[in-house]
């Protein structure tokens, strides 16, 4: 498709960071990401979106926010998060690991689609919105999957940021307790950083956050195999759209989509960047502009994202807001429970 179809899409998301930015310049605690989002789904559910800017939206949307998950990696400095010693690791591990595993489980019972149980169980257990696009194509997920994954990112993130600093000086937890606690049991590591910066904990919050977020390569991985192996997930669709998201639940493409890497290439271009600042050849000039770039690009993501959001459907689904409130049940109470026992 020429890049001037996509033109208008692209500089409305663009339009959305800059309001993004502005918003939490003046309200820091808003992070671009959260405004973002928030903002597409008002524009979708209030005025609409131009067909004209589809073709960009879904570009940003795609496209924009794999370039962003790639960069995360240049984030994380595998040596900080050991240096923390193995407890924290070891508390963000198993929270992550048993929500994940639980939130599944409780979406069926709520009789939800596989696909949305195992977008909201990655957005909550592993990094928020970043791990909702990110694992879509594993758990062949459609639209509204990944719009009340996001929506549920969101609601129970933002909460997160008044919630958990108040629960932490009541609950008598010390400085460094309240940092891994921030790092292992909240969503979007905006969110963890508008509670470090408000809370002292900032570096410790960050850096169990983003340990958090290596976990993502390897839980696509056991996902996309443990699907390919499935019998409930082995029929073919042959429906027009050659997009794996767009696959009904509980079908599995035939032809070159089902046979999609067991890691997608942006999820391994995630783990280089990871790589290569383990190496310490990155350049500190580089290491600080690049989380900046990657807010930007991430924000311009979300709001192509948050266009997909339909308010009328999020609330004859409210199982989905059910499920979201069980899943951060299950790491914030797991987390908690390590970090008051081991630290």
């Amino acid at each position: 498709m020429p890049f001037a179809d996509r033109l208008p899409g692209v500089v409305a998301a663009l339009a959305a960071v800059v309001l993004a930015l502005v918003a939490n310049r003046f309200v820091p605690a808003l992070s671009p990401a959260m405004v973002a989002v928030v903002t597409g789904a008002l524009v979708a559910n209030l005025w609409g979106i131009d067909e004209r800017l589809l073709p960009g939206l879904r570009f940003v949307a795609r496209r924009v926010l794999r370039v962003a998950i790639v960069l995360l990696g240049l984030q994380i400095s595998v040596p900080q998060v050991l240096a923390l010693g193995w407890q924290a690791p070891a508390i963000a591990a198993v929270a992550t690991g048993v929500t994940f595993t639980l939130t599944p489980l409780a979406g069926r019972r709520l009789g939800l689609p596989p696909g949305t149980s195992l977008l909201v169980a990655a957005g909550v257990s592993i990094c928020g919105a970043a791990a909702v696009a990110a694992m879509r194509q594993s758990a062949a997920a459609t639209d509204d999957d990944a719009a009340g994954a996001l929506s549920v990112v969101v609601l129970y993130g933002s909460a997160a940021i008044l919630v958990v600093p108040l629960a932490a000086a009541w609950l008598g937890l010390s400085n460094p307790q309240l940092g891994v606690w921030t790092g292992a049991a909240v969503h979007e590591v905006a969110q963890v950083a508008a509670i470090g910066s408000a809370t002292g904990v900032l570096a410790t919050a960050i850096t169990v956050k983003l340990g958090r977020v290596i976990l993502l390569a390897p839980i696509i991985a056991l996902t996309t195999m443990r699907r390919r192996r499935s019998p409930a997930h082995v029929a073919t669709w042959s429906g027009p759209e050659r997009d794996p998201g767009s696959a009904p639940a509980g079908r599995r493409w035939s032809g070159p989509a089902a046979r999609a890497p067991v890691v997608p290439l942006f999820v391994a271009g995630f783990l280089a960047m990871v790589a290569l600042r383990g190496t310490g050849l990155v350049p500190s000039l580089v290491t600080e502009v690049v989380p900046e770039v990657t807010n930007i690009l991430m924000a311009a993501a979300l709001f192509a994202l948050g266009t997909g959001i339909d308010a009328r459907k999020l609330v004859r689904a409210g199982r989905v807001m059910v499920l979201g409130a069980i899943a951060t049940g299950f790491v914030t109470t797991v987390s908690l429970t390590g970090v008051m026992i081991l630290m």
